[in-house]
C-alpha cells in the first residue's frame, strides 16, 4: 500500500471517528439529557439522595465543564475557565431550562468546532487537566464521559419519575429511536 493510500486511510478514519463522536453527542445523549430534564421538576433534578452524591442538576454543570475544558479549552486551544469543584458544589436551584439551554450551548459549540477539525490533528498533543493527551484522546473522553453521566442521568430521572422513558420502539423487531 503506498504512502498516499495511508494518508487517505487514516483521513476516512479520523473523519469517520470525529463524525461518530459528534452523532452520539448531539443525536444520542442530548436528547436523552433532555427528555430527562423535561420529566422533572427543578426540586427533583436537584435532589440529591445523600450528601454524597450528586444531583442531576450537579451532572449536567459537570458534563458542560468537562467537555468545555476538554474540547472547547484543549482542543481548540482557548483559555480553560473551569471550576470543576463548583460543579459540584451547586445546590441552590437552576432552572430545567437554563440547564437545558447551557447544555445544548455547549454540546452545539462542540459540534461546531468538531465539525471544522482536520482530521490531520487527531494525534496533535494537547495539556488538558495538566495531562498530556491527543485530541483524538480528547474527544475520545469526552463522548465516554457523556456516555457514563447521561446513563446515571437516565437511571435517576427512572428512579425520581417511577417510569420508563422509551427511548426505543421495538415494535417493529429492531430498535427505533423514540426521540426523533
Amino acid at each position: 500500500m503506498s504512502s498516499a493510500s495511508n494518508s487517505v486511510n487514516e483521513t476516512a478514519v479520523g473523519l469517520a471517528f470525529v463524525d461518530h463522536a459528534r452523532n452520539y453527542l448531539i443525536h444520542h445523549y442530548l436528547p436523552k439529557i433532555e427528555r430527562c430534564l423535561e420529566k422533572l421538576s427543578d426540586d427533583q433534578i436537584w435532589l440529591r439522595a445523600n450528601p454524597e452524591s450528586n444531583s442531576i442538576g450537579n451532572l449536567v454543570l459537570h458534563l458542560c465543564g468537562n467537555a468545555r475544558q476538554w474540547i472547547i479549552a484543549g482542543v481548540n486551544e482557548t483559555t480553560d475557565a473551569r471550576q470543576r469543584d463548583k460543579e459540584f458544589q451547586q445546590v441552590q436551584i437552576i432552572p430545567a431550562h437554563v440547564l437545558l439551554a447551557l447544555l445544548r450551548e455547549t454540546v452545539f459549540e462542540i459540534d461546531q468546532i468538531l465539525s471544522t477539525l482536520d482530521p490531520q490533528t487527531l494525534l496533535t498533543v494537547r495539556r488538558i487537566q495538566g495531562l498530556e493527551v491527543t485530541v483524538l484522546e480528547a474527544i475520545f473522553h469526552v463522548t465516554e464521559h457523556f456516555s457514563m453521566h447521561t446513563g446515571q442521568i437516565i437511571m435517576l430521572t427512572k428512579i425520581l419519575n417511577k417510569s420508563d422513558l422509551s427511548f426505543y420502539d421495538f415494535s417493529t423487531g429492531r430498535p427505533v429511536h423514540g426521540w426523533e
